[in-house]
């Protein structure tokens, strides 16, 4: 009777290691399978700047620029808009943002005529549509500023979620501002794509910029 016994538990012992095999061979060619599929699948867009695309937040604007027209993001179809908040006697911040985004037309070579840089004063009470044309000329003519009414900058500002806050000086007009140092950016089709960090560097918005016009 023993080597009976035996027999059994040695053939019982073989089944379960053959069950474990085929289970690992299983396991193996699934997971190979979806390391298949998973190549086949397109690669997102490696973005330097944060992905914002589906926020529910920074969805546009309708604001008079400095030559007194209303702008709309759908005056812009088809080119890449950055957005920065700012005022134009900022010291720092607001001139080296701007010089940036004029160094990153000129990376862009041919495809330069396609962004369209906005800058949003949260300074209207010093920020004079004269005064912001003037402004936009030291960096390009192209570029564009929008002049928010007292009334509209709160809301603007808050469906940006930006910051800002006077900050008074020795006289009334020796104010400054203190206000939020990124940019948002939207593509083509006036979606809301990426927030840029405050000194990323020209050549990395520059290749961001250039994904979205090649429909990222």
């Amino acid at each position: 009777m023993k080597p009976r016994a035996t027999l059994s538990s040695t053939l019982s012992s073989r089944r379960s290691a053959i069950k474990k095999v085929a289970s690992g061979a299983i396991l193996a060619g699934a997971a190979g399978t979806f390391g298949l599929l998973s190549g086949c699948a397109p690669d997102k867009p490696q973005f330097k700047s944060i992905d914002l695309t589906g926020a529910d937040y920074a969805q546009g604007f309708s604001l008079a620029d400095h030559n007194g027209q209303v702008r709309t993001l759908k005056d812009f179809a088809g080119k890449v808009v950055v957005v920065f908040f700012g005022f134009t006697q900022c010291p720092d911040v607001c001139p080296t943002s701007m010089a940036e985004l004029a160094q990153v037309k000129k990376l862009l070579g041919a495809d330069g005529d396609k962004l369209q840089a906005i800058f949003i004063s949260v300074d209207p009470e010093r920020d004079t549509p004269e005064v912001l044309k003037a402004y936009m000329g030291n960096f390009d003519p192209a570029f564009l500023a929008l002049r928010p009414t007292m009334a509209q900058l709160p809301e603007v500002a808050k469906d940006f979620k930006v910051y800002y806050k006077k900050v008074d000086g020795k006289t009334p007009g020796s104010y400054t501002m203190d206000h939020s140092a990124g940019s948002y950016i939207f593509d083509g089709k006036g979606r809301i794509r990426l927030y840029n960090r405050y000194g990323s560097g020209a050549e990395a918005l520059a290749s961001d910029i250039g994904l979205l016009l090649k429909g990222a």
